[in-house]
């Protein structure tokens, strides 16, 4: 799960990889768009953390709301709530 959660300014989404593998962790609306993609590439075992700041792809402040993580990693995927607070 994320931290803290609800969230203002950013939140942050903590994993731990048994072997290196292709991750993507990815940010949707409650519509199901894609809103952010914090990781699309290969890492190596071990913990990571990615923060989110509560802004899309293109730099822009998300609105207060519910999104949701995605997250995927080898033959692992898992989905979270966040909640953005202004």
């Amino acid at each position: 799960q994320n931290y803290p959660n609800p969230f203002n300014p950013s939140t942050t989404v903590e994993f731990e990889l048994q072997r290196a593998t292709a991750v993507t962790l990815e940010i949707y609306d409650l519509q199901g768009r894609r809103v952010r993609r914090l990781i699309d590439e290969s890492m190596a075992a071990g913990p990571h953390a990615r923060t989110w700041q509560g802004r899309d792809d293109q730099g822009r402040v998300m609105p207060s709301g519910v999104y949701f993580y995605r997250f995927a990693a080898g033959e692992e995927m898992r989905s979270g709530k966040l909640t953005l607070l202004k």
